[in-house]
């Protein structure tokens, strides 16, 4: 499996799970915001497999032209695929379009014509310049953003263990990691992205948007427990021993049906007043 399968699937794993925890108060607050004639243009950024399409388009009025920015070819058709046959809240297909680049070059000119702009799970992987240009090119937008399920940090495991706040610690210093230059913001992200739009003059309104994974999401918990455990052993190498036995013990906690996994995210909507 290639890694960019490896990712779509990860992406189609986390969507039911991330659509339950938005805010949902936060879109109606966009749909006041919206225009009431002619097709509102919505600029998803980092679209990945369309996930924030089909959980927001179905939740505004029609019609609606979604414009998908993504990095990646593969994940651009998945998410076209995936549109296909959204509606909007009135019953209006919903059209798309692509666009392929570089999110973190993003520039006003490329949100020409938006009356929204709305990304999910992106912030973390944003350096402080980058925030910085991205918020910049958002309000240079002038329309409202509406930026979803963005990681704080913070992950309550249930039952609890030793070694969570130790493995938590070491997951957040990877999720601040340097690659190739750039240093990614990780659960810090979130406070970036307000104090940018602050700077710009900008409200904006927050709203937790947690995942709640228990029983009823094993293959999810599973999957994110798996990923968990490597970023923190890959931070400290000092952790693998332990980190095995934690492993084996959370595996038997899921499939006794008895571990619950709180991951706590932020959701951010700047610019309606």
């Amino acid at each position: 499996m290639t890694e960019e399968l490896a990712f779509a699937d990860w992406l189609r794993l986390r969507e039911e799970a991330d659509g339950a925890a938005r805010a949902v108060d936060l879109v109606e607050q966009v749909h006041r915001r919206l225009p009431g004639a002619g097709a509102t243009v919505i600029h998803d950024l980092g679209a990945g497999t369309g996930s924030m399409g089909r959980w927001l388009a179905p939740r505004l009025p029609g019609p609606q032209r979604w414009v998908l920015h993504e990095r990646d070819d593969d994940l651009l058709a998945s998410a076209v695929a995936g549109l296909t046959g959204v509606h909007a809240a009135d019953g209006t297909p919903v059209t798309v379009e692509t666009r392929r680049g570089d999110l973190t070059r993003l520039a006003p000119a490329d949100l020409d014509g938006a009356a929204l702009v709305t990304a999910s799970a992106l912030l973390d992987m944003l350096t402080v310049d980058e925030v910085e240009r991205t918020v910049a090119a958002l309000v240079g937008a002038g329309c409202p953003a509406l930026l979803m399920i963005s990681v704080v940090g913070r992950v309550r495991l249930t039952p609890a263990d030793p070694l969570d706040a130790d493995l938590t610690a070491a997951f957040n210093d990877h999720q601040r990691r340097t690659v190739a230059g750039r240093t990614l913001l990780g659960p810090d992200a979130p406070a970036a992205c307000v104090a940018a739009f602050t700077r710009h003059g900008v409200t904006v309104r927050t709203r937790p948007s947690p995942w709640v994974l228990g029983a009823d999401r094993a293959a999810l918990a599973l999957a994110w427990l798996a990923g968990w455990l490597a970023a923190a052993v890959e931070q400290r190498p000092d952790l693998a021993a332990p980190a095995a036995g934690y492993a084996h013990r959370r595996r038997a906690d899921v499939a006794a049906g008895r571990l619950t996994v709180v991951v706590d995210h932020v959701d951010l909507l700047a610019g309606c007043g």
